[in-house]
């Protein structure tokens, strides 16, 4: 669930940056700016972490997380699109590098950890 979570943080602080730096704001007129943005990437989350079995491998960058960036990606697009909302050829790039880097990177990062933590340990321990 750590992950799930990580990940919906990560496509909610995507959405409040491009509010943010179309808008000037993160909530808009009626307070539900965000949640406009936000909901066609994080129903898209859903149904990736749904279709890829994401829990099976949560922290495994290629296996889970490139899955889930494209379903997501793809699928928020189509959301936006069936809603009304822009799919604007330079919105759908900038989405798509933000996410691959927000999605994928995480977890990039924490197998990178994960690898130099063990190499410190095993360095660490003595040999019989």
């Amino acid at each position: 669930m750590l992950a799930l979570g990580l990940d919906a943080v990560l496509v909610v602080a995507f959405a409040a940056f491009g509010r943010v730096s179309h808008y000037g704001g993160v909530f808009g007129e009626y307070g539900l700016g965000l949640a406009t943005t936000a909901w066609p990437f994080l129903a898209a989350l859903a149904l990736a972490w749904f279709v890829t079995l994401a829990w099976r491998a949560p922290f495994a960058p290629l296996r889970t997380g490139v899955p889930i960036w494209v379903v997501t990606v793809v699928g928020g697009m189509l959301l936006r699109a069936l809603s009304g909302q822009g799919t604007a050829l330079p919105f759908i790039i900038v989405a798509t590098l933000t996410l691959l880097l927000l999605l994928v990177g995480w977890r990039l990062i924490g197998m990178l950890v994960r690898r130099l933590r063990r190499r410190a340990s095993a360095a660490v321990r003595p040999k019989h």
